[in-house]
């Protein structure tokens, strides 16, 4: 078995963190360069990472993430935020740090400039909200992978109040809306699903090769 598919088989949603124990600063930016290098629709990369360390924070984000305690006692939380903001200037930007990191030419880039104008133009705030969604769940399932392949543990959580946090993380000021929350660190030694056997369809069920 490859160390990946190793690392994957070790991973499960963490349901209990040793609250003792915190990631060093050179895992941390592991994380957050594996977020950067996330593939995105366009490349406009429209999701920003909150990562948390702040225990009081932490502990008031617990009774608006369901009570679940793993935003309490994990070494961090990154909270998944899209940006609000999908504008003609947000896709400027995005064009003039292209021609900026590779010295591509305007004639080269102007096409498709416009083409990503006139397609944001034209979509409701509705479907841009989706489509951004759709590129955090993408980074949450990029560092899921990379912190099993770095033994850090996560728990990947849909149930919290995107509202509240928006609120509690002055979110709105910054054209941003959270969207998933991911606690990390490392697992509680009396964490009984840890050692749970993985339940998942055959290949056979899950993979048609044609």
């Amino acid at each position: 078995m490859s160390d990946i598919l190793e690392a994957l088989q070790w991973r499960y949603a963490t349901k209990k963190f040793d609250a003792g124990r915190y990631l060093t600063t050179e895992k941390i930016a592991v994380v957050k360069n594996a977020f950067n290098l996330t593939a995105s629709s366009f490349g406009l990369q429209p999701v920003k990472l909150l990562v948390i360390q702040d225990q009081k924070l932490q502990d008031d984000l617990v009774s608006i993430s369901m009570d679940q305690q793993q935003v309490a006692d994990a070494s961090h939380v990154l909270v998944f935020c899209i940006e609000k903001n999908i504008d003609k200037e947000y896709i400027k930007a995005y064009f003039d740090n292209v021609k900026k990191t590779r010295n591509t030419p305007d004639e080269i880039l102007q096409p498709f400039r416009e083409y990503l104008f006139g397609h944001f133009k034209k979509e409701s705030p509705e479907a841009i909200e989706n489509w951004a969604t759709k590129q955090a769940y993408l980074a949450m399932g990029n560092l899921l992978t990379i912190c099993a392949i770095e033994k850090i543990d996560a728990c990947p959580m849909e149930g919290f109040n995107s509202e509240s946090y928006d609120e509690l993380l002055g979110l709105s000021e910054k054209g941003l809306s959270s969207v998933l929350v991911m606690p990390i660190g490392y697992r509680a030694e009396d964490d009984m699903f840890a050692d749970f056997k993985k339940v998942r369809k055959t290949l056979s069920d899950a993979v048609i090769e044609f």
